[in-house]
């Protein structure tokens, strides 16, 4: 066996009815008396949940920011930032999933560097590697409440969009994950069921990638990533159902165990060509398109990903294959790995083409996609494009 390294970095997990109640208590420990709420206005205006907190924390409240929009754009980050800083905020509370829980680090980031955000990002030099700048200083604490299931749940990086619509800006630090998480039942059934469905969808489309690449990972990385796959396929027909939380339990579950792969030697985010192009694609698009949302870009394009990008990976889409069910004959066929695929997420109601998107929406997205830290550390899909175009062709024209 090849070496491989774990580790393990500290975070209390509190998860079931009432889960929140144990908020004092995790504040208290980090002697935290200022602390910061983060949201949506979705939380903010159509849930308890901001309100449940407040009086949970009572004088550790600090006050909060509550106009996060989707995909956290750069300029929310900044002004939630500011707010924070004036308040003189110790402890950051994310309620919401990937966007907000995204925001919440890049917003520990400008209060503990105190310097403008697009000099932290990282870096993209013609012709070299993609470099994250080190980020030495000390950040408040997170704790993560979340209202969705999300692998952002657990991570030190993020991605904001810009205003002016050009590459995302990413950041990483290990100091900005979570120091603690909340997986509340009343908090998860809070989200519609459409929101719920499509951060299911983005958990278990990462869970199909996964099993993709069983077979080159370690021990650990194999028990993540079958359980993970499990438990979302499982789940991800109920995510619909507004009383069932123990469903949405599940896909956070699921969605934890694909930050512990990574954190056990795994890398999900190079698992093979089909996971790379489409993350890429995707998240290009969904910023670029405000209609858009993670789930169904990756449903849209996972089946044309296959059929353009399986001559370079056919061992993965055989163990997708396998994964799905399939007959080793079909398993093996492209085609039939990616009319399974399509069979599936159509049958969740999802679309098979994205609506709304312009000839200049796609070549924006094509050109984005190839500024993807983690789906692209090598900087190899420009060799692609052809192929990249063709998916996006294919995902978005009627």
């Amino acid at each position: 066996m090849e070496r491989f390294a774990s580790l393990s970095p500290a975070v209390r997990l509190h998860a079931g009815d009432d889960a929140l109640a144990m908020l004092p208590r995790e504040a208290a420990r980090l002697d935290a008396s200022r602390a910061f709420v983060l949201c949506g206005d979705s939380v903010a205006t159509r849930t308890p949940l901001p309100d449940r907190i407040r009086a949970l924390l009572g004088d550790r409240y600090a006050g909060a920011y509550t106009r996060l929009r989707k995909d956290a754009p750069l300029e929310d980050v900044e002004d939630a930032a500011a707010q924070a800083r004036d308040l003189r905020a110790d402890l950051l509370i994310a309620i919401g999933a990937g966007s907000v829980l995204k925001a919440a680090r890049v917003v520990a980031i400008a209060l503990g560097e105190n310097r403008p955000l697009p000099e932290l990002a990282t870096r993209y030099a013609d012709g070299q590697a993609p470099a994250s700048p080190r980020l030495l200083r000390p950040k408040p604490p997170i704790f993560n409440v979340l209202t969705a299931a999300t692998s952002a749940q657990n991570r030190a990086g993020a991605a904001l969009r810009r205003a002016d619509g050009g590459p995302r800006l990413e950041f990483f630090d290990p100091k900005t994950r979570p120091a603690a998480i909340f997986w509340d039942s009343e908090a998860l059934l809070t989200a519609p069921a459409s929101l719920a469905l499509s951060t299911g969808v983005g958990v278990y489309w990462r869970a199909l990638m996964n099993t993709g690449d069983l077979r080159r990972a370690n021990p650990l990385v194999q028990a993540s990533r079958l359980h993970a796959y499990t438990l979302s396929r499982d789940a991800l027909p109920r995510m619909a159902d507004s009383a069932d939380a123990r469903a949405r339990l599940d896909m956070c579950a699921a969605a934890l165990l694909q930050n512990r792969d990574e954190d056990d030697g795994g890398r999900p985010f190079d698992a093979h060509w089909i996971a790379r192009a489409v993350y890429a694609l995707a998240a290009a698009l969904f910023n670029r398109v405000p209609h858009l949302d993670q789930g169904s870009a990756h449903a849209a394009m996972t089946a044309p990903a296959i059929r353009h990008f399986a001559d370079l990976c056919p061992d993965a889409v055989a163990q997708m294959g396998r994964a799905l069910g399939l007959a080793d004959a079909d398993a093996a066929s492209p085609h039939g790995v990616a009319r399974a695929v399509q069979e599936q997420f159509l049958a969740l109601g999802l679309p098979q083409r994205l609506d709304g998107v312009s000839d200049a929406d796609r070549e924006h997205a094509l050109e984005a996609s190839l500024f993807n830290f983690n789906a692209d550390r090598a900087r190899e899909l420009a060799r692609h494009r052809d192929r990249l175009r063709a998916i996006l062709t294919e995902a978005t024209q009627p």
